[in-house]
């Protein structure tokens, strides 16, 4: 996807871009590839995929879901960045924090936050098990994302106990998703979530299919969860 597609495309979807944030994104790209020679960041450097398959697949988000209203945002996970470094370029007025488990992807990202010249982001050294358990974040957020980080039941015990109550979660998930619901039925009931909708689209250009799932936070997280760092991975709400 070559920049004015990525920007037209956006266009159609409500979503302007002024000739910063249009700067913003190409610095963005030029600094992931620099950092990327020196850590393992992504597997995508081609200039046309990343703002496919990175910039305008995390801005999907907003295709679903209403950023032009105050929220506090929390992408759990993020990587090189990715839904939240994007989303917060397009809607500089959110306040986004980041979880991150390892270091050297924190490290890339305030250098990141500070050349693109970002205001209101928090980064966060930590699993997402014990950043659950934290007081000042623990549902503490309007929104919290994550992207393709890990099967949906999985996803829902690190990100729902983020969400504050009337709060959402956001997953961005790929083709797996549909069976993936099935199983996650009864953990997102446990953590005190309800499946609001569940959206599908395929990506432009190469029509692979996105699934956006929404839901809502309805009744507080019982305080066990998240369980211990890994457990969740290895014997997942079911």
């Amino acid at each position: 996807m070559d920049i004015t597609t990525f920007e037209e495309k956006l266009g159609e979807k409500g979503i302007r871009l002024s000739s910063r944030q249009l700067q913003q994104f190409e610095d963005y790209f030029h600094i992931l590839v620099e950092w990327n020679e020196k850590m393992n960041l992504t597997a995508i450097t081609d200039k046309e995929e990343v703002y496919l398959k990175h910039f305008y697949d995390s801005l999907s988000a907003a295709f679903f879901f209403d950023f032009n209203q105050e929220l506090s945002v929390c992408d759990v996970g993020a990587g090189a960045g990715f839904p939240g470094i994007p989303l917060k370029i397009c809607f500089p007025h959110i306040k986004l924090s980041i979880c991150d488990s390892l270091k050297k992807r924190i490290t890339f990202l305030e250098h990141l936050t500070q050349k693109l010249e970002l205001s209101d982001v928090s980064l966060y050294h930590d699993r997402a098990e014990t950043f659950g358990h934290r007081p000042e974040t623990r549902e503490a957020y309007d929104l919290v994302l994550a992207r393709a980080v890990a099967r949906m039941s999985v996803l829902s015990e690190l990100c729902l106990p983020l969400a504050k109550k009337g709060g959402h979660f956001l997953a961005m998930k790929g083709s797996q998703l549909p069976e993936e619901m099935k199983d996650s039925k009864k953990a997102v009931q446990l953590l005190g979530g309800k499946v609001n909708d569940v959206f599908s689209f395929k990506l432009p250009e190469e029509n692979s299919d996105r699934f956006i799932v929404l839901v809502d936070k309805e009744k507080a997280t019982p305080k066990k969860y998240p369980r211990k760092p890994g457990t969740p991975n290895k014997s997942p709400l079911s």
